[in-house]
């Protein structure tokens, strides 16, 4: 259907590569596409602070369970509660306002999902806030999966806590980190929900990603084939960046 001008009022006509030339040659469409690409550099702090995660709840510590359940509270709220919350946040009257006004880091409130310089980079927050919990539950996972004989046979061997870190847990994860990257990636390819929520897309087209912009041809203006030739575009950016971290990423041990 991204190859023709299907419509339910008219017969279906095939045009080739017209649709995608539209796209291309759609200012909305490129900003999205870059935004979405842009949401990239969110993977390795999502990764890094999920590693970090684990690690510390990996520790038999007072209260443990408990800093657990309120790190994966996140992923199991919906976006519409999540997005209504730190809409009340980013609010110019908001908390974080209050809070950065009353500390006097600001002189004035920052229009945080108002000013299009800062609204993308404050989904992008959020979207790491959320996803941290998800991640941090598969590398604790992987953690406890970590032989404590090698633990032990290192500590014998003189190795402090960093170097065991680094020669045999970061080793041991590579199989996890492999996946957890490409899921992340997949995900900031395919931001939506969160724009929805929080911007629709504004100010000024500031926040609109290649998803959004298929929802947005698609749904409210009727524009399906545009909207699914868009669609795969996002796919084919999804599977060529997946094979780089399925490449690159990939444990070298059998």
């Amino acid at each position: 259907m991204a190859f023709t001008d299907f419509s339910l009022i008219r017969p279906t006509r095939w045009v080739g590569l017209e649709n995608f030339e539209y796209i291309f040659d759609n200012e909305m469409f490129v900003t999205g596409l870059k935004n979405s690409l842009l949401f990239l550099l969110m993977v390795p702090f999502v990764q890094v602070g999920a590693i970090a995660l684990a690690v510390l709840v990996n520790n038999r510590l007072p209260g443990i369970r408990l800093f657990r359940a309120a790190y994966y509270v996140p992923v199991v709220t919906t976006v519409s509660v999540v997005g209504i919350m730190w809409g009340f946040m980013f609010h110019e009257q908001g908390t974080l306002n209050y809070v950065l006004t009353t500390l006097r880091l600001v002189n004035a409130p920052v229009g945080w999902l108002s000013d299009d310089a800062l609204a993308l980079f404050c989904i992008m927050f959020v979207t790491l806030w959320r996803g941290l919990g998800w991640y941090m539950v598969m590398y604790l996972a992987a953690l406890q999966s970590v032989p404590a004989d090698m633990q032990e046979a290192a500590i014998l061997d003189g190795a402090n806590r960093w170097q065991r870190f680094w020669k045999i847990t970061i080793p041991m994860l590579r199989p996890t980190i492999m996946v957890c990257s490409i899921l992340s990636v997949l995900a900031a390819l395919k931001a939506y929900q969160e724009v929805d929520v929080l911007t629709q897309g504004g100010p000024m087209n500031s926040t609109f990603t290649a998803l959004y912009y298929a929802y947005d041809q698609g749904l409210k203006h009727l524009k399906l084939p545009r909207a699914l030739a868009a669609s795969f575009v996002v796919s084919a950016f999804c599977v060529g960046i997946a094979v780089l971290c399925l490449r690159y990423l990939k444990p070298k041990h059998r």
